[in-house]
């Protein structure tokens, strides 16, 4: 892959990650009481049937200057205790509206730092799991971990709690960028975690961020060589999304020279050939894996999925239904956010009150804008006829429903980004670089906002 400088010039632009159609930023507190018990009741009855939890711990011992997560940086032993308690409560003030017949696909941790939590803290929270929902056969149990706070001790409780994928934040191999963005080192070597969660079948992602202070083409080559020789299952490549006018804390990353966007490109350029050269699929817009992996093997059949949890394939998604402050549910009908305030979370789970702060609830058409945008983004493909049948719209139709501005769809063709034949759309390996932008044709919302976004390399 070599990516004109011409294209990263007109293609680096504010546009959504598309996490989420529509993106949370256009979230609203318009909603009742009421309106929420409805949207979680009548999930029951959508699809998929399938249920995704989502346990969202904020907790972190220090603070890492590239972050744009919803954290806080406590050593409080009480007020986790406390979160813990109202978590549990949480879990079963929900679960009472949910149809018992219905199974976990996917259980997701993350944070924060779900493994700074005592490993007795998670054994509490998957016990209630366990005893109050039915999962399907070999459910993906997942944890993002930091590898500051893993020992051996830990990593075999989780394996014995029935996590089968960890996600282990790497960043970078280079000490100096982990200092310069105050990231605190492994308590391991990352080569002895995996080897050891490989010897007990548990599957590995190694996360990456690029585009931090201190990293070089050459000094992230190392990194991902480095990586290669580990051989996780998966491996993400994390673009970093400077916006502190969210999170005004990264403004201290400006003391430093932030790699520009010709540089970010080159940085993964390089970690693309690399790992595609040793046999690595890439899917989607940021992550690679082996080609037994499932994801690969999901990719292949053009049945990948993704939510704010990451990619996932047709077998483990579900409908999300997320605990902790900030977490997302993502229902077919709409997202619900919890609030962000510790204080306002256990006060209101305590009267026994949902602790959604913002809400969205989608209309027809917007379901049908997501799908689109949602096979973009995974499968990196559509087709118009599939799309007719399965919402039963006519071709022009949905053309007006997403205000597809023809001139553009060329232009991308033109540039190598996409391929169109007939009623098909698929996305070049260059175009897979300009996902966002491509998804974002097929969205009327931000062709008339004032939402701010990071741009899109």
């Amino acid at each position: 892959m070599n990516i004109p400088k011409s294209l990263i010039k007109k293609y680096n632009v504010p546009v959504p990650r598309y996490t989420s159609y529509p993106p949370a930023n256009f979230f609203h507190s318009r909603f009742t009481g009421e309106d929420i018990r409805k949207t979680i009741i009548n999930s029951n009855a959508d699809q998929p049937e399938n249920i995704s939890l989502y346990i969202h711990i904020p907790f972190c011992a220090r603070l890492c200057l590239y972050c744009a997560c919803n954290t806080y940086i406590s050593h409080d032993k009480t007020l986790i205790r406390q979160y813990i308690k109202t978590l549990k409560q949480e879990i079963l003030l929900v679960r009472d509206l949910l149809n018992s017949e219905r199974r976990v696909s996917q259980v997701h941790w993350g944070g924060g730092t779900p493994n700074y939590l005592p490993a007795n803290y998670i054994q509490e929270i998957m016990d209630l799991l366990y005893k109050h929902f039915r999962f399907i056969p070999q459910p993906e149990i997942a944890m993002e971990c930091h590898p500051a706070h893993l020992t051996y001790d830990y990593l075999d409780k989780l394996d014995t709690l029935g996590f089968n994928r960890l996600s282990v934040g790497i960043q970078d191999f280079k000490e100096e960028v982990l200092k310069n963005v105050n990231r605190a080192l492994p308590n391991l070597p990352v080569e002895e975690i995996v080897t050891f969660l490989h010897k007990r079948n548990i599957s590995v992602n190694l996360d990456f961020v690029y585009g931090l202070p201190g990293q070089t083409t050459e000094s992230f080559r190392k990194t991902i060589k480095k990586a290669v020789n580990i051989a996780p299952d998966r491996l993400a490549l994390f673009s970093y999304a400077h916006v502190p006018w969210i999170k005004p804390y990264q403004k201290l990353l400006e003391k430093y020279v932030l790699p520009d966007a010709g540089l970010k490109t080159a940085l993964f350029e390089t970690a693309y050939k690399i790992l595609t050269d040793n046999d690595y699929v890439s899917i989607g817009l940021d992550h690679f894996a082996k080609p037994v992996d499932e994801l690969s093997l999901a990719l292949a059949n053009k049945t990948l999925s993704r939510n704010f949890q990451g990619y996932c394939t047709r077998r483990t998604t579900g409908q999300v239904y997320a605990f902790g402050v900030s977490g997302i549910s993502q229902l077919s009908t709409g997202y619900l956010q919890n609030t962000k305030d510790l204080k306002v979370y256990r006060e209101s789970i305590g009267k026994g009150i949902f602790p959604f702060e913002k809400a969205y609830f989608l209309n027809k058409n917007e379901k049908l804008i997501r799908y689109i945008i949602t096979e973009i983004m995974s499968n990196r493909y559509i087709s118009f006829e599939a799309i007719e049948k399965r919402f039963n719209r006519s071709y022009d139709t949905i053309l007006d429903i997403t205000g597809l501005d023809f001139d553009r769809l060329k232009a991308f063709e033109q540039e190598g980004l996409i391929e169109i034949s007939g009623k098909e759309i698929s996305v070049t390996h260059q175009g897979m670089f300009f996902l966002r932008n491509i998804a974002s044709s097929f969205d009327p919302l931000i062709k008339q906002t004032d939402k701010q976004f990071s741009k899109s390399l």
